[in-house]
């Protein structure tokens, strides 16, 4: 609207209000223009030919005169109204203005009382080899122009008067077609904004309107899923506290009331509430670490690493749990493969996989394992189980935070966040990671790392 209202106001302004200013200008400049090129022409073949052209072309006269102030050979040319050859001795005045006029030139208006107009009067000298030789004079009629504002005012009025209707039309429209929508939009994001999660975003009107209800609905169930994993987080975590909590109690308790005396006895109890309190312990550093590594503020401390040679420690690592459990942890490696990464987190990254892995792998068999595949590009991890398998629906919420499968029962103590700090990790590094499953037939879950640089054939064999 307010750029309307300027392209109005400068309308006005230059074709009503200062045509007249602009018109005199415009015809002095053209003026100024032809004598100065007919100047340039003088005492040439073409003078007397350029004379006429011009007077016809820019109608006015021209008289031309000597050094001394006398009519040259040349005829008074004459085209539209003169002043200069009225009876009277106004060109000599204008000669010597010319004369005593330091810039060179003159331009003069007068009001001629016989034509009943205005006349611009243009004069300037005549050189020869540097030399002043002559004068030339033009005169010519300014051409009233109050008809033409008159006119051209009415019609600047009339579109003034059209535009401002088609603009009354357009902002009724514009209201009901957009202003409707976005009121409509603005009331259901209050709701939303209270917590009202149903509320609908309906668009209408325009491209526009549709995709900000679509960003509006789209957040709605993004803030929706955020609040439910929040009463989830704190129904999870409650549960998991008050589990150790209860625990360390009743077993306080117990060797207050009844062990107190027995050694062997107390010696139980204390161990439950050691492994209860590291339990608890657990499951507080991971929702610390798991915040760190959300929020940003851990940072990565990249290193060199040959991921075969870590692989492989690893599970030599678990063999204890093997031999105390009856799990076997077949590791599959392949050639030595330099990455750079934070070593710790992505050890992390892999025993929080083989603890998943652990987890749910098959009572019968109890096999997981762990693979090695180097690529061009990359190395690929695998940790593959042989327990029940993801359902497909919930396979992409399964790096989800406190997200917990209804149909598989652990077997081995967690916190429930392994493998969103995994995920948590993996994309601070950048690199790609999935899970694989099918149900009756186990899970794979993979991460790819980039290499750092290529390795010898000598570090290979001293590998």
């Amino acid at each position: 609207m307010m750029l309307v209202c300027i392209v109005f106001i400068l309308m006005w302004t230059f074709q009503v209000l200062l045509l007249g200013q602009f018109y005199e200008i415009m015809k002095v400049s053209s003026i100024s223009k032809a004598t100065k090129e007919l100047a340039k022409s003088y005492n040439t073949e073409s003078f007397a030919e350029s004379l006429h052209s011009a007077a016809i072309k820019n109608d006015m006269c021209i008289e031309v005169l000597n050094e001394s102030g006398a009519e040259i050979d040349y005829q008074c040319i004459f085209s539209g109204n003169c002043m200069l050859h009225n009876g009277s001795n106004d060109i000599y005045f204008y000669y010597m203005d010319l004369k005593q006029n330091q810039d060179g030139e003159i331009v003069r208006k007068l009001y001629n009382e016989t034509m009943q107009s205005e006349m611009i009067i243009y004069g300037c000298p005549l050189y020869n080899n540097n030399e002043v030789t002559g004068y030339l004079i033009a005169n010519s009629r300014l051409v009233p122009v109050e008809s033409t504002r008159h006119i051209l005012q009415n019609m600047t009025l009339n579109i003034t008067i059209a535009l401002a209707l088609a603009g009354v039309v357009l902002s009724a429209y514009a209201a009901e077609n957009l202003g409707v929508p976005i009121k409509r939009l603005n009331s259901s994001a209050k709701r939303l904004a209270q917590g009202d999660y149903t509320a609908s975003f309906a668009g209408g009107g325009c491209e526009e309107v549709d995709d900000l209800a679509d960003t509006l609905t789209y957040a709605s169930h993004e803030l929706s899923k955020t609040d439910e994993m929040q009463r989830d987080l704190i129904a999870n975590v409650s549960h998991d506290m008050r589990t150790p909590l209860t625990m360390m109690k009743a077993y306080a308790e117990m060797i207050r009331d009844l062990s107190g005396d027995n050694p062997v006895k107390r010696e139980q109890h204390l161990n439950v509430i050691i492994e209860e309190t590291d339990r608890l312990s657990l499951l507080v550093n991971d929702m610390l670490d798991l915040s760190k590594l959300e929020s940003g503020t851990q940072k990565l401390e990249l290193q060199t690493m040959d991921i075969s040679e870590k692989l492989r420690e690893i599970a030599n690592r678990y063999e204890g749990l093997s031999e105390k459990m009856g799990y076997h942890i077949i590791f599959t490696g392949d050639a030595p493969y330099i990455i750079c990464c934070d070593s710790s987190k992505i050890e992390r990254v892999i025993c929080n996989l083989l603890n998943n892995a652990i987890n749910y792998t098959s009572k019968e068999d109890r096999t997981v394992y762990l693979r090695q595949i180097n690529r061009p590009d990359c190395v690929r991890i695998e940790i593959t189980d042989t327990g029940d398998g993801i359902e497909e629906d919930k396979i992409k919420l399964i790096f989800d935070k406190y997200y917990r499968s209804e149909n598989h029962k652990r077997e081995v103590v967690g916190t429930g966040l392994g493998l969103s700090i995994v995920k948590a990790i993996l994309k601070m590094h950048g690199y790609n990671y999935g899970v694989n499953s099918k149900l009756g037939e186990g899970s794979t879950f993979w991460f790819e790392a980039n290499p750092a640089m290529p390795i010898s054939e000598e570090q290979a064999k001293i590998k």
